[in-house]
């Protein structure tokens, strides 16, 4: 990821009339690039976001994939997937608060970093975040006040919601043809 102090200083009105490809967060003024673009994290991407639409009206939820998230007045992220209750007008920037943020571990992502971003969903009243690390094979579940805990097998869930995600089904994908 680019440093803040690397990039040129932009207006959020610039950021938000620009378009990058791919899009990139919007951190007090300065562009940070996100890792993507190799198999194993769209591989996760897409089958999360299969999952999460078969089950959207059983758990009344919209899914989103690398949607811009306001989490602050001049910061924004653009989790990997991103599920917000499906009783709230949709919006094109998202501003309301999700139920969940999923970020996907690139090559070149640590954990440390991760946790960081977590920090801006965490601010902005997220209550839980999922990191997968298709490397490992695990995720980590970080809750609001540094609280972690990682799982290499099992169902994972978000508390107060149906949301049920068997983490063999979604790591199998890697071993498909």
């Amino acid at each position: 990821m680019a440093s803040a102090a690397t990039t040129p200083y932009l207006s959020v009105e610039e950021y938000l009339n620009t378009t990058y490809r791919p899009d990139v967060d919007y951190v007090d003024g300065h562009i940070e690039q996100r890792n993507l673009g190799e198999f194993d994290h769209g591989i996760l991407q897409a089958v999360l976001m299969e999952l999460f639409r078969r089950h959207r009206k059983e758990w009344k939820i919209r899914p989103a994939l690398d949607t811009r998230t306001q989490v602050g007045p001049t910061r924004f992220r653009v989790p990997d997937v991103c599920i917000t209750d499906a009783t709230l007008p949709k919006e094109q920037i998202l501003r309301a608060v999700p139920i969940l943020c999923i970020e996907v571990l690139s090559p070149a992502d640590t954990l440390r970093k991760m946790r960081i971003r977590s920090e801006d969903y965490f601010h902005m009243g997220v209550p839980v975040v999922w990191i997968l690390n298709p490397r490992l094979r695990n995720i980590t579940i970080c809750l609001p006040g540094g609280v972690a805990t990682t799982h290499k097998a099992g169902v994972v869930t978000v508390e107060g919601t149906p949301i049920a995600v068997d983490l063999n089904e979604i790591y199998s994908a890697l071993d498909e043809d």
